[in-house]
């Protein structure tokens, strides 16, 4: 009788997958190869690589051996076929939509998304002639209905930056597969941890790295996972995926490489030239992260709540946001998608509006205020006057981010002390 094939959890693959000791040094913590290029065994070799008829490593810029374990590992985490990681959360969405777009194609995207990504999408993407349409995540119909022939995606997020919204990813991939397009979903805020997209229709998850995976504030990071789930075979909509490419001598990449055909997409057509390349250093630095990641992520949410429960009952505080609340709009959502907890970001507003929330930022002393979520450290920000500044008053009111808003990012402190600083910021600014 044979042994039955054990799969390792997910805290010992947040800790081994896709690491083993460095065969030359013996060192167990995977090295950090920081080296430009790579040598080649011979001239047939070398061929070989570049012709995408083997795997190695060439130059740094596209493939690295240190960055390669953390695409193994992210690529475990999510149960997907493969990853790319790249310098930014901002560069895996635009290598994403570089490798799905052609100038004059369409996308629909949530409004319920982190400011910069707005941003970018409204104004950036103009210039490679991509088109957004924004539609509320929660109204299912006007999505369907924003599908056109050009439409060539959809993208949410997981939570929402800023507000903690619990996306309803099962409902939404239903609409995506009624036409027959992919579905992309941010996993940032949630990580693999509370949410693994790919189970709930998914095809393509993109990370910011630098927040919850790397989690101590100290690396730029961006992942892109391929689900190998949409087939691009033969799809003339996609041609990165299903048209003979001229860059390696009419190879059909769809055809090719099958379920891990995107990630190898994004990697040889547009990181290759793009060149958006993560450093070999912070590759490390987030994979050091990710080895506590199912630490931190409980302690973050276990935070978070407590946090959440003390705003909601003060006097001073008007809402709270946050799905892990009993009785929040999302409580239901998160208790399916994220049993585990909802998440260590979240929103709420003052009763003395913006005022009363830039009041609130500055006399906060363990809270730092930074642009950034996803660290150890207790994070605070006001989001109207920051990070969505660059939107119009309609817009900040959509993304979750009105005048009145506060974001906050719970860290891994003891939630007494957190508590203690919110209450004393909160009479500084009343008073």
């Amino acid at each position: 009788m044979s042994e039955q094939h054990h799969t390792p959890g997910f805290d010992t693959l947040a800790v081994h997958a896709g690491a083993k000791p460095d065969p030359t040094s013996g060192a167990r913590v995977t090295p950090i190869v920081q080296s430009t290029a790579f040598v080649f065994n011979d001239v047939d070799h070398a061929a070989s690589l570049f012709g995408l008829q083997a795997f190695g490593n060439i130059y740094t810029r596209i493939t690295n051996p240190t960055t390669g374990v953390l695409e193994e590992r992210v690529t475990a985490l999510e149960g997907g076929t493969a990853a790319l990681a790249v310098a930014s959360g901002h560069a895996a969405q635009h290598l994403v939509f570089h490798t799905i777009m052609q100038p004059g194609d369409e996308f629909i995207a949530s409004t319920k998304l982190y400011g910069g990504s707005i941003n970018q999408f409204n104004h950036s993407y103009k210039n490679f002639g991509w088109i957004v349409k924004w539609v509320d995540p929660d109204d299912l119909a006007a999505m369907a209905a924003a599908i056109t022939p050009k439409t060539k995606a959809i993208f949410i997020e997981s939570i929402s930056n800023p507000g903690g919204l619990i996306t309803d990813i099962a409902a939404i991939s239903k609409v995506a597969k009624s036409a027959n397009i992919p579905l992309i979903v941010d996993n940032t805020l949630a990580t693999p941890y509370l949410l693994r997209p790919f189970e709930h229709g998914a095809d393509i998850i993109v990370h910011s790295a630098t927040k919850f995976l790397g989690g101590h504030g100290n690396s730029l990071g961006g992942v892109i996972v391929d689900g190998g789930t949409f087939n691009w075979q033969g799809d003339a909509r996609y041609p990165m995926l299903s048209a003979p490419r001229p860059e390696y001598n009419a190879m059909v990449i769809g055809d090719v490489f099958g379920n891990f055909a995107f990630a190898i997409a994004c990697r040889v057509l547009g990181l290759r030239d793009l060149g958006p390349s993560i450093s070999p250093f912070n590759s490390f630095l987030i994979l050091t992260g990710i080895e506590t990641l199912h630490l931190r992520m409980q302690r973050h949410c276990d935070n978070a709540l407590a946090v959440a429960r003390f705003l909601s009952s003060h006097q001073d505080v008007a809402w709270v946001s946050y799905a892990g609340l009993e009785g929040d709009k999302y409580h239901a959502r998160a208790n399916h998608y994220t049993p585990l907890g909802a998440g260590a970001v979240f929103t709420f507003g003052l009763k003395g509006g913006y005022d009363a929330g830039v009041a609130l930022v500055k006399h906060t002393k363990l809270f730092s205020h930074v642009a950034n979520v996803g660290d150890t450290r207790s994070l605070i920000i006001h989001p109207a006057s920051t990070t969505h500044r660059q939107l119009s008053d309609a817009q900040k009111t959509q993304a979750g981010a009105g005048p009145d808003v506060v974001r906050l990012s719970v860290g891994i402190e003891d939630k007494a002390d957190i508590i203690a600083d919110i209450a004393q910021a909160l009479k500084a600014a009343h008073s």
